[in-house]
């Protein structure tokens, strides 16, 4: 597994946590990505990664794909 080679942002609330739920169902990012895209979300490998590294902002579309995609309740990304 890929060691994060710089520390997070604080952009957004959610990265860690999706990075933990994907990680905990042994999804690689490349995998998770194409999920999220065959769900209707138009995102490319950097900007997910940024997403995951809290570097960037997450739009309302992209927590509720991922909520979908992960099948976890919305509140569950924000703990």
């Amino acid at each position: 597994m890929k060691v994060r080679k710089r520390e997070y942002g604080d952009c957004n609330l959610i990265g860690k946590r999706v990075e933990k739920l994907r990680k905990e169902r042994k999804i690689k990012q490349k995998d998770f990505i194409a999920q999220l895209q065959i769900a209707g979300l138009d995102i490319n490998p950097t900007s997910y990664s940024k997403l995951e590294g809290q570097v960037r902002n997450a739009t309302d579309k992209e927590v509720f794909t991922i909520a979908r995609v992960l099948n976890v309740p919305l509140e569950d990304l924000f703990r």
